[in-house]
């Protein structure tokens, strides 16, 4: 792949990465999957800046202290098709949000995650990096909103949703992995513990009957998440099969390939309630796709990291090492 080199070139050159940091041309690389997952991008309209901004810190910035110059991340940010004033919109509003803060140095601003962005991030990102989920006993924990206000009731709702509760009945919700921490929290901090009533059921010898797995159809609508997992698997399987055909990976195209799949990722399992496997189907492609983002994943995270490295830029200088939590990741990067 061709690249202009701009910004840190010798750094680059240092790294062993030839034309670090560019922008793409509008052919962006010599990998067919990835020009399509950058186009599919930048056709959403609008294109969602701020949810890949906060893929980034979670995914890359984070484990590396968490703050980077500004226009460090317009520059690595361009070739997925987000310009400067969109970038800067972004991080306005996101700082506006709550989720980031800024820093000022001389006329340079660094931008870091504030402390409910980074937990906000710590909730979200856990479920993508997890090796594998705990053994279900077959337990369930409902939760009955009848004796709220409808505002508050809405409220406590989509936030049950996200963490992946189903409405098993008019005002019930149900999970049958719950966390009693999490959830104790939840209501409290939407000052909805004296309305709310939560029952735990025990254990049952059958797990998953057959009015059960309707039941967690209808609760989750599976079939409708089951299709987005298809189409995420045929988006990145010919990536992956692309990336594993080459002699040398480009450390940009391993980057972009990281970035793009995390967010896709990320936005799949917030739809996902991370179901016990005795409630799935037995040809969940939530499965596949788990394991397709693990092995692609494992792949670019080495020469992805070297791109970050001469790319971004902190108060002090070039990004620190990442930490070793990082190193955890699905199970263990080699």
């Amino acid at each position: 792949m061709s690249l202009v080199v701009t910004g840190n070139g010798q750094a680059a050159r240092r790294a062993g990465i030839v034309g670090a940091p560019s922008a793409y041309s509008s052919l962006m690389s010599s990998l067919a999957p990835l020009n399509t997952l950058i186009t599919r991008f930048q056709e959403q309209t609008p294109i969602r800046a701020s949810s890949l901004i906060i893929t980034l810190y979670g995914d890359a910035i984070e484990p590396h202290g968490g703050t980077v110059w500004l226009g460090s991340l317009i520059n690595l940010l361009e070739p997925i098709g987000i310009n400067e004033r969109l970038i800067r919109t972004s991080i306005f509003r996101l700082t506006k949000e709550g989720w980031l803060t800024a820093e000022k140095v001389g006329r340079r601003s660094y931008y870091s995650l504030t402390g409910t962005g980074r937990r906000r991030f710590e909730k979200a990102f856990k479920r993508v990096y997890s090796a594998s989920l705990p053994a279900w006993d077959g337990a369930w924990t409902l939760v009955l909103l009848s004796q709220l206000e409808a505002s508050k009731r809405k409220a406590v709702r989509e936030e049950l949703e996200w963490q992946g509760y189903g409405a098993i009945a008019p005002n019930v919700l149900g999970c049958p992995r719950a966390d009693r921490a999490d959830l104790a929290t939840t209501l409290r901090e939407l000052d909805a513990t004296d309305d709310s009533i939560v029952f735990e059921t025990h254990t049952q010898e059958v797990l998953a009957s057959k009015a059960m797995r309707a039941q967690v159809r209808e609760s989750w609508r599976i079939e409708e998440l089951g299709e987005h997992y298809s189409e995420f698997i045929r988006l990145f399987r010919p990536l992956w099969q692309a990336l594993k055909e080459e002699n040398e990976l480009d450390a940009q195209d391993c980057f972009l390939a990281r970035t793009l799949l995390i967010h896709e990722y990320r936005r799949l399992l917030l739809r996902d309630p991370q179901l016990p496997d005795e409630l799935l189907p037995g040809d969940w492609e939530g499965r596949a796709a788990r394991q397709l983002c693990r092995n692609l994943y494992r792949l670019v995270w080495g020469k992805a990291e070297a791109w970050l490295g001469t790319a971004l830029e902190t108060a002090d200088g070039p990004l620190p090492d990442v930490n070793e939590s990082f190193y955890k990741r699905f199970g263990g990067l080699g």
